[in-house]
C-alpha cells in the first residue's frame, strides 16, 4: 500500500501540469463605483440625445411657426409724415390802383375857353388846369355887388338917423316913437346888407370856378373836353362829363381777395407783401399790408385787404396794372404733408392707416393742398405716426402687420 500511494503521488506530480497564478480578487466596495460611474455616463448620452432630439423638434417647429406667420402677416411700406412750412406763400390776383383817384367837374355853366394840361402832365396841387367863359355868371356878380352897394348907402343914412334920433331923444326934443322907427330902420338896412354881401360871396364863388384847379399832386390820365365845349354844372341834373381825371401815383393800392381759409392769417403790418409783374420780369416790388376789411364777403367768402406800394419815380409801375400779389402767411395750425398714394377713399371720410404696436389704426384726416403727388393734412396726423404706403382696400383696425421698409419702435407685430 505504501508503494502504491508513492507511485500514484509521483504519477500526479508527472503527470500534473504547472498551475498558473490567478489575479487578486476586486473588492466588493471598488467595483461598485465602477458601475455607478458607466451607468451615469450612459444616462447622460441617453439624455443628450433627447434633449438634442426636443431642441431640434421645438426649433423647427418655431420656424415652421415664424414662416406661417409671415407668409400670414400682411408685409407693409411706412412714411413719416413732414411738417409744412410754417410759412406759407400764396399767390393770388391783385389789381393795381392809385393812392387817390379824382374826376374833375365843372361848378359853374358856360364854355371851355382854354385848357393847358393834356394826359401824362404831372400837376402840382393848385396849378391851373383849364379856364371856362361864363358871362351870365359874371354879370350876375356885378349885379349883386350893385345891389350891395345899394344896400350898404342906405345903410350908412339909417346909421345917421339912428346916431341923430337917440340924441334928440335923450334932450326930449322927438317922441319915442320916432327913435324906435329909426332904430328898426337900421336893423332891416343892416339885415339887407348882409343878405347882399352873402349873395356876392355866392356869386363870387361861382365865378372863381370858372378856373379849375388841380386839387393835389398827381398825373392827368384823361382829358374830357376842348375849347368851345360846353361846360354843365356838376351841380345840376343836366348830362354832365368830368373834365379831367387825375390820380396820385406816388403811392399805389393794390386790392386782394384773400380766400376765408387764409384769413386768419392775414395781419396788417406783419404779412410779407410783394408783388410780380408780366412785365418786370423776374423784379419783385415789396409792398406793405396796411388794412383788411376785417369781414368775409358772403357771395365770395373772401377777406379784401389793402397793400400800399411805393412807387416814387411815378414811371416805375402804372395805376391799373394788373399783378400777382406773393403774400407770406404764418400758418395757423401745423400741417403734415404725406404722399397721396397713403390715403384711403372709402365710404367714410378721407383715411389713412397708421401703424401703432404692429397693428392698424385707421385715421380721419382732412386734406389742405393737393401738390399732385403729395397732399398736404390740416388735421388728423401727429409727428410720431407711422402711416402706411399703398394700403390695401381690405384694411381693417387692429389688423397685424409686418414693417419691411423700417425699424422703428412698436411697429414689430405681436
Amino acid at each position: 500500500m505504501g508503494g502504491n500511494e508513492t507511485s500514484h503521488r509521483m504519477t500526479n506530480e508527472q503527470g500534473r501540469e504547472p498551475e498558473r497564478s490567478s489575479p487578486p480578487a476586486l473588492s466588493p466596495r471598488r467595483g461598485s463605483r465602477k458601475s455607478w460611474v458607466i451607468a451615469l455616463v450612459a444616462l447622460a448620452i441617453v439624455g443628450s440625445v433627447l434633449v438634442f432630439g426636443i431642441l431640434s423638434r421645438l426649433k423647427d417647429e418655431a420656424n415652421l411657426r415664424s414662416a406661417v406667420a409671415q407668409t400670414s402677416t400682411p408685409a407693409v411700406s411706412v412714411v413719416q409724415p413732414k411738417r409744412g412750412a410754417p410759412i406759407e406763400e400764396l399767390i393770388l390776383p391783385g389789381n393795381v390802383q392809385p393812392f387817390i383817384s379824382s374826376p374833375i367837374y365843372a361848378r359853374t355853366d358856360g364854355y371851355l375857353k382854354k385848357w393847358y394840361f393834356d394826359i401824362g402832365a404831372h400837376v402840382k396841387a393848385g396849378q391851373l388846369l383849364a379856364v371856362i367863359d361864363a358871362p351870365e355868371m359874371d354879370q350876375e356878380l356885378a349885379q349883386a355887388k350893385s345891389t350891395l352897394a345899394t344896400a350898404q348907402a342906405n345903410l350908412e343914412l339909417a346909421q345917421i338917423t339912428k346916431d341923430r334920433y337917440v340924441t334928440l331923444f335923450a334932450k326930449h326934443a322927438v317922441p319915442q316913437q320916432d327913435r324906435d322907427n329909426a332904430i328898426g330902420t337900421y336893423n332891416a338896412d343892416k339885415a339887407t346888407v348882409d343878405a347882399d354881401q352873402a349873395s356876392v360871396q355866392h356869386y363870387a364863388a361861382l365865378v372863381s370856378f370858372e378856373k379849375i384847379y388841380a386839387p393835389f399832386d398827381g398825373v392827368i390820365t384823361a382829358r374830357n373836353t376842348d375849347i368851345g365845349d360846353l361846360i354843365n354844372s356838376g351841380s345840376n341834373t343836366a348830362p354832365k362829363t368830368d373834365l379831367f381825371h387825375i390820380v396820385q401815383t406816388d403811392t399805389l393800392r393794390v386790392y386782394v381777395n384773400v380766400p376765408e381759409e387764409y384769413s386768419r392769417g392775414v395781419k396788417p403790418g406783419q404779412t410779407q407783401t410783394d408783388l410780380a409783374l408780366a412785365e418786370f420780369p423776374g423784379r419783385r416790388f415789396p409792398g406793405k399790408l396796411v388794412r383788411t376789411a376785417e369781414a368775409i364777403n358772403a357771395s365770395t367768402r373772401t377777406l379784401l385787404v389793402e397793400i400800399d406800394v411805393s412807387n416814387p419815380t411815378s414811371t416805375a409801375l402804372f395805376s391799373g396794372s394788373y399783378a400777382e400779389v406773393h403774400l407770406k402767411i404764418a400758418s395757423q395750425n401745423p400741417t403734415y404733408i404725406i404722399p397721396a398714394n397713403t390715403l384711403l377713399f372709402r365710404t367714410q371720410d378721407l383715411q389713412v392707416g397708421v401703424v401703432q404696436n404692429g397693428k392698424v389704426l385707421l385715421k380721419d384726416v382732412t386734406p389742405g393742398h393737393d401738390f399732385g403727388n403729395e397732399i398736404e393734412i390740416v388735421a388728423g396726423l401727429a409727428d410720431s405716426d407711422r402711416v402706411i404706403v399703398n394700403p390695401s382696400d381690405s384694411l381693417v383696425n387692429g389688423q397685424t402687420v409686418q414693417v419691411v421698409n423700417a425699424k422703428l419702435p412698436g411697429d414689430n407685430p405681436q
